[in-house]
């Protein structure tokens, strides 16, 4: 009798360990997904701001004599991001190489935007035309929105990293490889905690 009594505690053992291994797995795919989907939130916004660059180049050029290496840089890094592999955008999340990659470049189109939008209050011609007074507005709208969704990455991605690193998920982590590795972080650029001040008013 005690024998069947030991062997129906360890299968209720078994059980109640194969659903907690089962429902730590739903959770931590769950959270897999929603880093997922805001990388996605991520990269729109991205391509928003890309899209924004030939015609506020285009209406930059057409100002006389306003500089032109700014408005190149801008072009090369905007070309920089459009020659990144797309490897290194679709493996991001499992490859901090390719994140940071990606992060770099994209750190460099937004430094080069915001650097001519700055020489721009040289030329006040310029700062009143109403085609660049509309695209500065939807690029610094663009701006504030590549911001909060990189936010919203990070708390994501912070969720996921605090759940798999829990004991006892972290122990379970293990038996499904490399499928819930820790997510990359997007971090500050060294001086960006010190915004320009720029006014665009003509």
């Amino acid at each position: 009798m005690s024998g069947r009594r030991s062997l129906w505690i360890a299968g209720a053992i078994v059980v109640i360990v194969l659903l907690y291994v089962v429902a730590t797995y739903n959770r931590l795919v769950q959270l897999d997904q929603a880093v997922d989907a805001q990388w996605g939130q991520v990269q729109n916004v991205y391509q928003r701001r890309a899209d924004l660059v030939p015609n506020l180049v285009a209406t930059v050029k057409g100002a006389a004599n306003f500089e032109k290496s700014t408005y190149l840089a801008v072009t090369q890094a905007r070309a920089a991001v459009g020659q990144l592999p797309a490897s290194a955008v679709q493996n991001a999340l499992s490859d901090p190489h390719a994140f940071a990659q990606d992060a770099q470049a994209q750190d460099q189109l937004g430094a080069a935007l915001s650097h001519l939008l700055v020489t721009v209050e040289n030329y006040p011609d310029l700062k009143a035309s109403q085609n660049f007074l509309t695209l500065q507005s939807q690029l610094e709208g663009t701006e504030n929105r590549i911001a909060v969704e990189r936010k919203r990455y990070n708390d994501d991605a912070r969720a996921f990293n605090t759940a798999r690193a829990t004991a006892p998920t972290v122990f379970i982590v293990g038996l499904f490889g490399a499928q819930f590795a820790p997510k990359p972080y997007f971090e500050a650029q060294p001086g960006a905690q010190t915004a320009p001040t720029v006014n665009f008013s003509p």
